[in-house]
């Protein structure tokens, strides 16, 4: 073939409906790892947990863009190919319906002995009557009608064509509304203590994920305040440490000086606010401490998150950061929520995730120069304690109020008390209410494909050598024969008088 043959060639190919089932079966699959690993767009602490406890393995992972499927180049080509399959596809069956819609019942048949239902009777009525009676019968089924000579032709079922294509367009107008909110929307996730908040800007995300036509600039200016959060769970039974409810209580203004709103957010039910809209993933503890300096300046007086090492128990761990003591001091910490001893009574563990029995403890102190001052970002989790020096401290764990004097004269550490966190994802997709409505027509543009079935019924009335009417009556289904010939027939066939028994008189 020429080139020009071979496009050709290629292009029947791709928008074959084959190609597009198999392009949606890869989509499917493509989207399983977006499952089994953890993603960047909603758990950015578990990618990094992942990295740390499979070191030679993330790696590769990555480089197959598996920790963020759904913006990987591979799933962006099946994604296009999908839509360009599908709207060759769509494209050409609209206007073959359209001009199905258009054009009239096909004509009968010569021989309706090779149809599947069939049927032939013969009438009193002449053979214009019993083709008028077969119209009005077949209209008041509402069939399309057209006559031809001696015959009629009659047909319905449009709407199992019409459900087809409408599930067709609805599914390429679903693909279109998904790279619509790729392109036009983006994603943010932090983490919010209990008594701050974040105004909708890049620097307060520590996940940023924009779509491709996003500019910073446009974001809309609102502001959200986490006034209180509470976690309750199962104190007793078997399921005892399971959670059963959180509950988030916000503040937010749509734009700075406008009115404030109080919202209470739970999981599965985010705050909507300026189109955008905030859900509720997770949740911690943070910690708060009182540091004082070698000269008795208080340096540090603040809540720090921690992360959950455990999340049956929320035993958590994290790093305390005081640049501006002399000398400069760094913390690593445990915190447990229900701190009780461990069952050989050596060491302290938390039975239960409420914060029962509070308590924190200093596993490392340090100091030195944290180098926070070179001007190279640090996580807030870590501490690089190579270039530090370690002090000798007491490890015990202290209850709120209680203090921890640092060895020569360094300065002291207080557990002060708790703050509950949570982790927040912000997201705004202009596609997501054209994805619902593509989604709801597609499911019920299949309903009715299914439901319903092409039906043709042909009638032909001729006159008969003994002077009667020969009716034939002849019907095509698409799919599996309904019941429906055998209830317009029994409206055809003239009713047959009752035969007389011998011997009497009828009268």
């Amino acid at each position: 073939m020429s080139p020009t043959g071979w496009l050709r060639w290629g292009w029947r190919q791709l928008t074959s409906m084959r190609t597009a089932l198999i392009l949606l079966f890869l989509v499917a699959l493509a989207s399983v790892p977006g499952s089994i690993f953890p993603q960047r767009g909603q758990s950015p602490e578990r990618v990094a947990q992942y990295f740390e406890e499979h070191e030679k393995l993330a790696p590769w992972l990555d480089r197959l863009s598996l920790f963020d499927v759904f913006a990987a180049p591979w799933f962006a080509a099946i994604y296009l190919l999908l839509f360009v399959s599908l709207a060759g596809c769509v494209l050409p069956r609209s206007w073959q319906l359209l001009q199905n819609l258009r054009s009239r019942p096909p004509a009968a048949p010569k021989r309706f002995t090779r149809l599947p239902q069939h049927a032939e009777f013969s009438s009193a009525e002449t053979p214009e009557r019993v083709l008028e009676q077969a119209r009005e019968k077949l209209r008041g089924r509402r069939f399309r009608l057209a006559s031809d000579g001696g015959s009629v032709s009659a047909e319905k079922g449009y709407l199992h064509e019409a459900g087809n294509l409408v599930f067709h367009v609805a599914l390429l107008a679903l693909i279109f509304s998904v790279g619509l909110g790729a392109m036009f929307g983006y994603r943010g996730n932090l983490l919010l203590t209990e008594g701050n908040g974040f105004s909708n800007s890049v620097s307060y995300y520590a996940e940023y994920n924009p779509g491709h036509m996003v500019d910073p600039e446009d974001l809309a200016p609102f502001q959200v305040t986490l006034e209180d959060f509470e976690a309750t769970f199962v104190s007793s039974g078997a399921q005892t440490g399971q959670a059963r409810e959180f509950t988030a209580r916000m503040t937010y203004r749509e734009e700075p000086g406008s009115a404030e709103r109080s919202e209470t957010v739970r999981v599965n039910h985010p705050l909507e606010v300026s189109g955008a809209k905030i859900y509720l993933l997770g949740h911690g503890y943070a910690p708060t401490f009182k540091v004082t300096d070698s000269k008795g300046n208080v340096v540090f007086d603040d809540a720090v998150q921690f992360l959950p090492m455990d999340s049956a128990t929320l035993a958590s761990e994290g790093v305390l950061k005081a640049p501006d003591a002399e000398p400069q001091l760094g913390f690593q910490m445990m915190f447990w929520p229900t701190a009780a001893p461990s069952h050989d009574g050596r060491s302290v563990v938390s039975s239960f995730p409420g914060a029962l029995n509070p308590m924190a403890a200093v596993i490392g102190a340090f100091k030195g120069d944290l180098g926070m001052d070179s001007g190279v970002p640090q996580s807030v989790y870590k501490l690089d304690a190579e270039k530090l020096e370690m002090l000798k401290t007491e490890r015990k764990a202290m209850a709120v109020g209680e203090t921890l004097k640092l060895p020569d004269g360094a300065g002291e550490i207080a557990f002060t008390g708790y703050k509950e966190y949570v982790s927040l994802t912000v997201n705004y997709d202009p596609g997501r209410v054209p994805a619902l409505v593509s989604a709801t027509l597609a499911i019920a543009g299949l309903v009715v494909s299914l439901m319903t079935r092409r039906r043709r019924v042909w009638v032909r009335a001729s006159a008969g050598e003994d002077g009667r009417t020969v009716v034939e009556v002849g019907g095509l289904t698409l799919g599996t024969p309904t019941g429906e010939f055998d209830d317009l027939l029994r409206d055809l066939r003239p009713e047959e008088p009752e035969p007389v028994p011998a011997g009497k008189i009828k009268e």
